[in-house]
């Protein structure tokens, strides 16, 4: 049952393929966004952020599969894709009609919780041009023939983005699947996608679907309410229970995460791989600046760890400490090297490097 990843086989062949959408986040900062007189500009997307932290922190090649609308707005996006270290060459690129009645770039602001606080967030991606994607609008087979990533990530936000992204999503892991990529699907909610549609009811039937085409999952939806401490045993529980239920998933990953408030989470990892729970080695009462994208990077470490031949425990805590180092920045986006992630690792602290 062990990951069969596919060797390097040049120095420029694709590590990991994602697909996803990427929309531009404006940042207040330390304001409220209803307060806020300027904002900074990011880039951000549930798979996205996967690929971004593989290349920036972790040096590997990686591609983004996404669609754009061809105005300023989405040549901006494409830039900061590009500036990142991700392959740009294969978004889709839609025609812009001048206001955006057809499709247009996905945006949204994001203000950072503080203490009693908690995050917030005010989606504007409706009717984006990924969303409006079709399966018959790529030629799947023949992106993924030329591509031949060795592993492949998408997840429930893509899912969730329309009534079709579903089919786009399966015919994409198929195409994975058919040219020998290592397949990850990660269960990310957004109650703002599905509110509308059935909630978490509907997402789960969606999840439930797609997993059965996945070889490693990351999340899972069956833990016990109202946790209060980082019980391993009680993760590995959830994570046996969503194996017997996909017997043919072969790792299984999740976060373990206690939000004490807006500013300090409880946080560390656990995973299911090839039978054998492995628990992170360390367990942090961590500071919080900003914990979006931090459940993006935990992937991003182990999909590394995995990558490189490392074991799954080596790999968890690649995870641990990746998603650590990069809630403490602003931003979804990693800027952690990968000194930080293995000093952090293996133990370090925060003292000041001199």
């Amino acid at each position: 049952m062990s990951l069969n990843i596919k060797s390097k086989e040049s120095a420029d062949s694709c590590d990991c393929l994602a697909l996803g959408e990427v929309m531009l986040r404006f940042d207040p900062g330390v304001q409220r966004i209803n307060k806020a007189n300027n904002f900074d500009v990011h880039v951000g997307g549930g798979e996205y952020n996967v690929v971004q932290g593989l290349s920036s922190c972790f040096g590997l090649n990686t591609t983004i599969l996404t669609s754009l609308v061809d105005n300023e707005v989405g040549q901006l996006i494409a830039s900061m894709i590009a500036s990142s270290g991700v392959d740009r060459r294969w978004i889709n690129w839609q025609k812009f009609d001048g206001i955006g009645q057809q499709a247009r770039n996905g945006t949204y602001f994001m203000e950072r919780g503080f203490g009693v606080r908690g995050a917030n967030a005010v989606m504007d991606r409706g009717h984006s041009a990924i969303s409006k994607l079709q399966v018959n609008d790529i030629d799947w087979q023949n992106i993924f023939q030329q591509i031949q990533p060795r592993w492949f990530h998408v997840g429930g936000v893509m899912a969730g983005l329309s009534e079709q992204s579903p089919d786009v999503v399966e015919a994409a892991m198929l195409a994975a699947k058919a040219v020998g990529a290592i397949v990850s699907y990660d269960l990310n909610y957004r109650h703002s996608l599905w509110a509308n549609r059935g909630g978490k009811e509907a997402a789960a039937v969606i999840d439930s679907r797609l997993i059965k085409h996945a070889d490693v999952l990351f999340g899972v939806n069956n833990l016990k309410q109202n946790i209060q401490s980082l019980d391993v045993d009680v993760f590995s529980q959830a994570l046996l229970e969503t194996k017997q239920r996909y017997p043919n998933l072969k790792s299984i990953v999740t976060t373990m995460r206690i939000v004490k408030d807006a500013s300090q989470n409880l946080w560390s990892g656990v995973c299911l791989h090839d039978g054998v729970i492995s628990a992170g080695s360390h367990q942090h009462d961590l500071a919080i600046f900003d914990r979006v994208g931090g459940g993006d990077a935990f992937a991003a470490g182990y999909i590394y760890g995995m990558l490189q031949g490392l074991s799954a425990q080596q790999s968890i805590d690649m995870a641990i400490a990746h998603g650590a180092l990069v809630m403490s920045t602003a931003g979804d986006n990693s800027s952690a090297s990968l000194k930080e992630v293995l000093s952090l690792a293996a133990g370090g602290d925060a003292s000041a490097k001199r």
